[in-house]
């Protein structure tokens, strides 16, 4: 019992006390969460067989991740051996191909939660074979696995319609296609990344939004082609909302914002970098009816004035929710803006690079109200260095003309 508590160097240090305590700390039932992360460059095949072996039913959880000596023949034994495991992390074990998710959807019917991003060589047979064989299945990562296309969506879908969150991030072949294949199976979807996924347009994502109203969480970044539509959708039908990532979507505007805000009450975080249209306005409407947000960057978003941030300070949020604030490259904040953010007890960080107008004595001003508040911000030197290898002038965006 007592060994049971212990992680896994302990236990192999125990191990080497006595043959009485290397039976008790080797016994399986002790083994039932692995993580080998630490060892990740040491570990071989060979090792996790042994594991699998000596924990057999009793391994419920288990992450390789980063083990990039283990390979198909060795996960193959260890579904043989532990058919009872529930969360497997795989991520970027780039050795294994298809035929690892044909061991685990041949033995470990059990599995809830599987990680294989940036398992290049995993195709649609993959998914095929989960759907097949793990009905079960909640969570799947498979980022940057970009084989995968709108087929092995649909085979996936179709024999796990419990999902509850899939990562697809950089999943570059998906079209609106797959999106409308996961809106229609999988009504219990939470959680969905869909960075650099981008030939996604709005055409897929409203299909999502109208089959999975439970949604909770929706990463978009990267997706250049969505419209204001998908902020519509979502308001009309994904009222339970807590995190939006829409970096780079320059296309979004403050009207889609506004009907967002005024529907999706539970917003607590969003990222918002590089949407370049959006204006004051939006951070009105968040100041309004978003009490629970906690974390938003407005990175290079040009147009955000101090007025924007007034109303940000003197909303529902900001007084014990507003967390993060992140104004890099926000060309028209002054320390007005500080001012205006010294009422928000719960601020612990905000990003000021590049915000030229920003001053060492507004921040330092912020701090006597915020001691503990992280704050990130570049300075430009007071005055030009000495040119170097000519006299042609060059621009720094950054900062100033050198």
């Amino acid at each position: 019992r007592i060994f049971s508590f212990l992680d896994v160097v302990t236990l192999c240090r125990c191990a080497q006390v006595s043959r009485a305590w290397n039976v008790l700390a080797l016994d399986g039932s002790n083994w039932q969460r692995i993580d080998l992360f630490d060892f990740q460059r040491d570990i071989e095949g060979r090792v996790v067989e042994n594991i699998s072996k000596r924990c057999g039913g009793f391994l419920r959880k288990l992450s390789l991740r980063g083990c990039l000596g283990v390979g198909d023949n060795a996960l193959r034994t260890f579904a043989q051996n532990c058919r009872n495991i529930e969360v497997l992390n795989l991520n970027g074990c780039t050795k294994i191909t298809d035929a690892t998710c044909t061991s685990l959807s041949k033995f470990c019917s059990k599995l809830r939660h599987l990680d294989l991003a940036s398992c290049t060589s995993i195709t649609n047979l993959s998914l095929k074979a989960l759907s097949e064989g793990c009905p079960l299945l909640e969570q799947l990562i498979i980022s940057w696995c970009d084989q995968v296309s709108k087929d092995g969506i649909q085979a996936l879908v179709r024999g796990c319609a419990g999902l509850r969150a899939l990562s697809l991030k950089g999943c570059t072949q998906l079209e609106d296609e797959a999106l409308k294949f996961i809106g229609a199976h999988c009504p219990e979807l939470v959680t969905l990344n869909l960075q650099t996924c981008l030939q996604i347009t709005d055409d897929g994502l409203i299909t999502i939004c109208r089959g999975c109203h439970k949604l909770q969480s929706l990463c978009a970044s990267g997706c250049s082609n969505i419209t204001d539509a998908i902020l519509n959708a979502l308001g009309q039908n994904c009222p339970r909302l807590r995190i939006l990532e829409v970096a780079r979507c320059s296309q979004l505007t403050d009207v889609g914002f506004t009907t967002l805000a005024r529907n999706c009450h539970e917003l607590e975080k969003m990222d918002l970098e590089e949407c370049v249209q959006i204006t004051d306005s939006t951070l009105i409407q968040l100041s309004i009816h978003c009490p629970r947000l906690q974390v938003l960057s407005l990175s290079h978003c040009e147009l955000i004035t101090d007025d924007g941030i007034r109303h940000l300070g003197n909303g529902a949020c900001a007084h014990d929710r507003l967390e993060v604030i992140e104004l890099d490259n926000c060309p028209l904040i002054t320390d007005a803006s500080l001012e205006h953010l010294k009422s928000c007890h719960s601020l612990e960080r905000i990003e000021l690079y590049d915000c030229q107008q920003i001053t060492r004595a507004g921040i330092k001003r912020l701090r006597t109200h915020l001691p503990n508040i992280k704050v990130h911000a570049y300075f430009a030197p007071v005055t030009p260095p000495p040119s170097v290898g000519g006299s042609r002038q060059r621009f720094c965006r950054c900062c100033i003309i050198l």
